[in-house]
């Protein structure tokens, strides 16, 4: 079954087509099969990833009530934002996995920018019933657990990390994202760096070849298979987790130290890598595996995508003005859902790369 999720404000309220979110902005799941994105009676159109979805339901929300500016986001997951920005049917995209130069080459519109705009994690969740106790993982176990290298629940290379546990005999079904997906790409680039067999086998991407497993669509979809399935183990952003009731692994970061997914570790990972970012960046950089003992080991930006040359200017201004209000404004509403905020050095090297959005571009 497709998950996606369109969302359309109207005023200040938040509805749906096929799904929504609650009054904190909470994801909520949808069984409908669409994906359009529908335009009629709103000024801007988006679509893109399922990982930031709860925070930017909330910030389109919001952003209506305070501007009235309606917005409608397609959660169609990183490939589709990609390919619909590509081909211009939208005005902005929403990513989790940088563009590759290809690409952006292909971009109808030219030159695409990467807007950073909050901070997630992605999460090793599992359905264990009789385990209270939360696991710690590595990311080498993680790997052959997706490789199918690990097949029962008390395998040795779990039991090690997790003495104490009496840990079933149950077989392990690994569920995975069936659609292109930035969730994939964060994943797969830390598994990459922990794993050469992963390396050479799925590697790092947005679409992979999975060795075993199930397949769900979006973040909502992978949550939802786990939390039916006992036995099972996926990943998804925190805040799906979260909304599911789902217990996730602490993860062994570089320094040693087995992290949980908290936002002050994701805010952890993110105040270091920043410190790391070289003055020239597009900010089309890799999180995964940040130093710090404190800092969680599968964290990650996440993108809007915008084109420098805005050719409408009415919708050129107002989508400048809503990435304006989101890198500032719209950060106090991130840490009650699951975000990270932008680290404040990380917003002032935003607005620059803003403000060079230049509106009314010649056609």
């Amino acid at each position: 079954m497709r998950y996606a999720v369109v969302v359309a404000v109207v005023a200040a309220n938040l509805i749906g087509c096929g799904g929504g979110s609650d009054s904190s902005g909470k994801p909520t799941q949808s069984g409908s099969s669409g994906g359009t994105v529908v335009s009629n009676g709103v000024d801007l159109t988006a679509a893109g990833a399922t990982f930031p979805y709860p925070i930017y339901a909330k910030w389109i929300s919001e952003y209506a009530a305070k501007s009235g500016v309606k917005i409608n986001y397609a959660n169609l997951g990183s490939g589709a934002g990609i390919r619909q920005l590509i081909d211009q049917t939208i005005d902005f995209g929403a990513t989790d996995a940088p563009m590759t130069e290809a690409e952006m080459a292909k971009a109808k519109g030219g030159q695409i920018l990467h807007v950073p705009t909050v901070l997630g994690a992605v999460v090793i969740a599992y359905n264990l019933p009789g385990v209270t106790q939360p696991l710690n993982l590595t990311g080498s176990v993680i790997a052959d657990i997706f490789l199918g290298k690990i097949t029962k629940w008390n395998d040795p290379r779990i039991t090690s990390l997790n003495p104490g546990v009496t840990l079933p005999s149950r077989d392990v079904l690994a569920v995975h994202r069936s659609d292109g997906s930035g969730t994939t790409y964060i994943f797969s680039d830390f598994l990459s760096e922990a794993s050469p067999a992963w390396k050479s086998g799925p590697a790092q991407g947005k679409d992979l070849q999975w060795p075993v497993g199930l397949g769900g669509s979006g973040n909502p979809g992978v949550a939802g298979t786990v939390k039916q399935t006992p036995g099972s183990i996926g990943y998804v952003e925190l805040a799906y987790a979260r909304q599911n009731n789902l217990p996730a692994a602490s993860i062994k970061n570089p320094a040693g130290v087995f992290v949980a997914p908290t936002v002050e570790a994701i805010a952890a990972a993110a105040s270091n890598s920043v410190k790391a970012l070289p003055a020239n960046t597009d900010f089309r950089v890799s999180m995964v595996n940040a130093p710090g003992a404190d800092a969680y080991p599968l964290a990650s930006f996440t993108w809007l995508l915008v084109y420098k040359n805005q050719k409408d200017p009415v919708k050129g201004k107002k989508l400048v003005d809503f990435l304006h209000w989101a890198t500032h404004d719209g950060q106090q509403f991130a840490p009650a859902l699951d975000y990270a905020p932008l680290p404040p050095a990380l917003v002032t090297r935003l607005d620059t790369l803003v403000a060079g959005i230049v509106v009314g571009a010649p056609k």
